[in-house]
């Protein structure tokens, strides 16, 4: 049903002193901090693992030398999806308001509503980072204490037993970070970058990371974290997790989290010739996701 003058009676007379609801500020488009941005050309992307060697061993003299075979892993999809929203208006609600034109206002409400929603996409994959509803390419969720290696055995990046965000469980995390290896068990220079905090623990976070003496204690210790300079990117709140507990330490592995732009968003408006109904559209296509699990480490909190 097109929008109409009877839905909005008070703007086609004189004496409104405002019209209000419409024009609240915006926080930055905060899923750029977590993910990498890339381009696609085709309906679904994917990423494909490459497994390398492991050590090599020792040769005896004489002795004939190992040959290694290396392989591909597991396989990241994106399938795009395609979010869009319209409204339509009539040409006299349009003709007859008084303050301002109904179809621009209701435009700038298509682009918050699209924004809303990359927000809460984007949110989503950490989430559902313990989730079965949503499992990476080694069929394990984002969070697992348990990631399949190529050359055998198990990694994880999450902590073994849950806890809330304090200097002790975000200290074990990093160590966690700095003891990553990969595929073939070799360890890489994996370092955390950033904080990843639901708006109930930004304080907390604060304090933890930015106190020059340990926080939450009579001791005359050292802040370790912050003498040594770990998570150089601070802290990132993010207003669409929804579990006010969890929090995530994203890392500077490579082909992490990503997002894909199949389609940037457009914007459409149209007139109907039989109706004289104005019609506003907005579409975009896109995708959310991770590819090495390595990006991220967190935990759910203890709660």
């Amino acid at each position: 049903m097109p929008l109409n003058r009877a839905l909005f009676t008070k703007q086609l007379n004189l004496g409104l002193n405002t019209v209000f609801g419409m024009e609240y500020d915006r926080y930055p488009e905060q899923w750029r901090a977590i993910y990498s941005v890339e381009q696609s050309q085709k309906a679904f992307e994917e990423d494909v693992q490459m497994i390398g060697f492991g050590a090599a061993p020792t040769k005896a003299e004489g002795a004939m030398i190992n040959y290694e075979s290396g392989r591909e892993g597991f396989v990241s999809r994106y399938v795009h999806e395609t979010v869009a929203l319209a409204f339509s208006i009539t040409e006299e609600a349009e003709e007859d308001g008084l303050y301002g034109s109904l179809g621009a206002k209701y435009a700038r409400a298509l682009a918050r509503s699209m924004q809303h929603t990359k927000e809460i996409k984007g949110a989503n994959i950490l989430n559902n980072a313990t989730s079965a509803s949503q499992l990476g390419g080694d069929g394990k969720t984002l969070l697992a204490t348990d990631h399949p290696l190529g050359g055998g055995g198990t990694a994880s990046n999450k902590l073994a037993t849950a806890a809330d965000l304090t200097e002790t469980s975000l200290e074990s995390l990093l160590i966690q970070i700095s003891e990553a290896v990969d595929d073939r068990s070799i360890p890489i220079a994996l370092t955390g970058q950033k904080l990843i905090v639901p708006p109930s623990l930004v304080f907390i976070a604060e304090r933890v990371l930015k106190s020059n003496l340990r926080p939450g204690t009579a001791d005359n210790d050292i802040n370790a974290m912050r003498s040594m300079g770990m998570i150089p990117g601070g802290v990132i709140v993010n207003q669409r997790l929804t579990d006010p507990d969890a929090y995530f330490i994203m890392t500077d592995c490579p082909d992490g989290m990503k997002h894909f732009v199949r389609a940037p968003i457009k914007k459409a408006v149209e007139g109907d010739f039989e109706t004289g109904n104005l019609r506003y559209k907005v579409r975009e296509r896109y995708s959310f996701g991770f590819t090495d699990w390595r990006s991220i480490y967190g935990s759910e909190g203890a709660a």
